[in-house]
């Protein structure tokens, strides 16, 4: 990936004896520490089965978009197993969704990064996506 982009991958650690929070105190604590790792310019897009819809090609025409649009930092945001907090989806620029179905977080990472390794391959023409 870095052949295309700045990219570095930051992990939340799991919030401690999850079991003795409800699934919104969750949300607010996994929220409050992802909102501790952004800064003001970054543009934020969460991962969210309520977001919008991309084909490969579309994906790439948007991340094309916002390099041309001079977004220096682009942040994508996993989530936990119950979602995100509110204040982070007040946050967020933009939500975008993978699917209809439910993936592990652990399975999203490796299913989106394959997607921006492709959407940069499209972005510069090069043999690895087939239509």
């Amino acid at each position: 990936m870095i052949h295309y982009t700045n990219y570095e991958r930051i992990l939340i650690p799991d919030v401690k004896s999850p079991k003795n929070f409800s699934n919104e105190e969750l949300k607010k604590k996994e929220g409050e520490a992802i909102l501790a790792k952004i800064t003001n310019q970054e543009y934020v897009v969460l991962l969210d089965e309520k977001g919008k819809y991309f084909n490969s090609v579309s994906f790439a025409n948007w991340i094309n978009q916002k390099i041309n649009e001079n977004v220096s930092i682009l942040t994508f945001i996993i989530g936990g197993a119950y979602g995100f907090s509110r204040k982070l989806y007040e946050r967020a620029n933009q939500k975008i969704s993978l699917s209809d179905m439910t993936f592990s977080h652990q399975l999203v990472r490796v299913i989106f990064l394959e997607q921006l390794y492709r959407a940069h391959t499209i972005i510069k023409g090069e043999p690895y996506h087939h239509e």
